[in-house]
């Protein structure tokens, strides 16, 4: 997973990173939030989707 995102992420990898994001994120949300550290990780998997979105100028 990408630990960290930056301002100078390069927008080259976004299919890939947004690929492996979204695939993780469905995952645990098929697995159900049944703890803080669930529910950390969904909110951060939805951060750096939400990020690369947005820096990258992509419609989802």
């Amino acid at each position: 997973m990408i630990e960290n995102l930056e301002s100078n992420y390069n927008c080259a990898n976004a299919g890939q990173d947004l690929h492996q994001l979204k695939q993780k994120l469905a995952a645990l949300q098929e697995q159900g939030a049944n703890d803080q550290a669930s529910e950390d990780a969904i909110h951060r998997l939805e951060n750096q989707i939400s990020f690369i979105l947005n820096k990258c100028d992509i419609n989802h």
